[in-house]
């Protein structure tokens, strides 16, 4: 038994709402981590890596593959509704989890109807409060305030203060609720004794986005490796023998989805223990790459997976070796494990690689990349090591940025610290003498312009749930955005990913905003070099 499948122990879940409320009026982060870190050491081991859970808006930890598969919590009927007073400690931190272990566990015939009914009797032993935040946790944005650095940081606190020793195992682990666990039962000793180990996904390594490449050859003394940067999806491959697990970038199990590349790494790679960082890119019929939309079927897919595997062929390009015959190699610098990773693939399934030590080859590197429908490249030092999580000079990302105008037509309350701004954007081109959204974003700005748009926008409220305020559509901003993808989620049919503000455009009208027409043409324009399903 899992300590999210219900313990014996009896902390209220009361405690955890109190928790969450108090943490939403405390603004500084050194207190919010005490509170944090109290509460973490009142309760049983047990419980631990549960409440770091639902503390980060999961109903599972990361390293859980099990989701929910439901958008809330439903309100019961008035007449069985809780009406029991606020210290009667009913329903506990135990029982959230095992309603959730048994919402998550229930398939086949009847599953919709078994998660509801389980879901109801919740929320019917709950009080108001309590279902506001189980349905915080179910929708994955706790707004506290309180981030993974701060989680981190008290439970560093609950293991004796060691944060060195609690960012290196979490960066280990990849999972903050086993970080948890392992502070609770073994202490700064059970965390200083962590490395990196087969079938414990590893963070992955991050990069800083560059558009000079001078300032990419300085930053690295001069010479870079230039990788081809996939438009892909990112994976971890782990094999030992012929068990293999592939996990994605947001640490979730994808090995269902993905049987050709398990069949692969079976055949072509050593027997192990390995670890490799690479990427799947999704071709057509004339394996030319296709949209990132498209890849996602397959990740999403676990049910029918066969029928794709041969409708849409996977690309396998490898770039990082992070073990080698069980040795873990991620404090080794990038050309040592360039080296152990080409010995491991037999040279097979390599991205593709150049080594440049002068602006015209990289920028002759760049054009080729995007010439066969690539994102761009990614410059990465040859003297640096792995750091799991990390982002730094010492990975570049470097990409033709694309962009568009767009009107901002509503902005969702911040949270953290960002709480007090209108600080998360939702986006919208013109669709004839109305406005169609497109996506949101709070990427971009400064602290100082976030707090000038939160003025600006206030003047122009139009509506407001308390949430999210709708505002007349004035305000244009340039976005950079990733692609165009198909949206069934918008009306206009049409979402842009990765979307950044560039630029607040004070020089233009929402009257001389993209149109939805001039966006589609740009959804068309991009299978110039990219495939697509027909």
């Amino acid at each position: 038994m899992t300590a999210m499948e219900g313990t014996s122990v009896n902390t209220a879940f009361a405690d955890f709402v109190a928790l969450c409320r108090e943490l939403e009026r405390t603004p500084g982060r050194l207190e919010k981590r005490r509170l944090t870190a109290d509460f973490l050491r009142r309760l049983d081991t047990s419980e631990v890596a549960t409440a770091v859970a639902f503390l980060s808006g999961r109903a599972f930890p990361v390293s859980d593959p099990r989701v929910l598969g439901v958008r809330g919590l439903p309100n019961p009927p008035a007449d069985h509704r809780s009406d029991r007073a606020p210290q009667d400690r009913g329903l506990t931190i135990a029982d959230v989890a095992a309603t959730f272990a048994a919402v998550a566990e229930a398939t086949g015939a009847g599953s919709r109807r078994a998660r509801e009914e389980r879901l109801l009797a919740l929320a019917a032993r709950a009080t108001v409060d309590e279902r506001a935040i189980v349905h915080r946790i179910i929708g994955g944005e706790m707004r506290t305030g309180v981030s993974e650095g701060v989680v981190l940081e008290a439970i560093a606190a609950l293991a004796g203060g060691d944060l060195p020793a609690t960012r290196r195992a979490a960066l280990f682990l990849g999972d903050l609720s086993v970080v948890a666990e392992l502070a609770a039962t073994g202490g700064a000793a059970g965390l200083a004794a962590v490395t990196p180990r087969p079938f414990v996904a590893l963070l992955p390594m991050l990069a800083e986005i560059a558009t000079d490449f001078g300032d990419v050859l300085a930053a690295h003394g001069g010479r870079t490796a230039l990788e081809y940067k996939y438009d892909g999806a990112r994976i971890q491959l782990h094999k030992d023998g012929d068990r293999v697990r592939i996990w994605s970038r947001r640490m979730s199990d994808v090995t269902r989805s993905l049987p050709d590349v398990v069949e692969l790494a079976r055949r072509d790679l050593p027997r192990g223990p390995v670890i490799l960082d690479g990427e799947v890119l999704a071709l057509d019929r004339a394996g030319r790459p296709l949209a990132f939309q498209e890849l996602m079927r397959r990740f999403r897919r676990v049910h029918g997976v066969e029928s794709l595997v041969g409708e849409m062929p996977l690309a396998l390009y490898f770039f990082d070796c992070l073990m080698s015959e069980g040795r873990a190699l991620i404090d080794a610098p990038y050309a040592e494990r360039w080296d152990a990773l080409t010995t491991a693939t037999g040279g097979r399934y390599l991205a593709r690689r150049v080594l440049v030590g002068d602006v015209a080859t990289a920028q002759q590197v760049m054009a080729d990349a995007l010439a066969e429908g690539h994102e761009g490249v990614m410059a990465k030092d040859l003297k640096s090591a792995y750091e799991p999580g990390g982002r730094g000079k010492r990975w570049f990302k470097v990409k033709s940025a694309a962009t568009v105008d767009c009107v901002i037509v509503a902005a969702d309350r911040g949270s953290g610290r960002r709480a007090g701004w209108l600080s998360n954007y939702h986006l919208a081109v013109r669709a004839g003498d109305e406005f169609a959204a497109v996506g949101k974003t709070f990427k971009g700005l400064t602290d100082a312009e976030f707090g000038a748009m939160t003025e600006r926008l206030q003047a122009l409220a139009v509506g407001d749930d308390g949430y999210t305020v709708r505002v007349r559509p004035e305000v244009v901003v340039e976005v950079e955005y990733n692609e165009i993808q198909k949206s069934p989620t918008y009306p206009s049919g049409l979402a842009l990913r990765f979307a950044r503000i560039a630029r607040i455009r004070d020089d233009k009208a929402p009257g001389q905003a993209t149109t939805l027409d001039e966006l589609r043409a740009l959804y068309e324009r991009q299978f110039g070099t990219k495939g697509r399903v027909v």
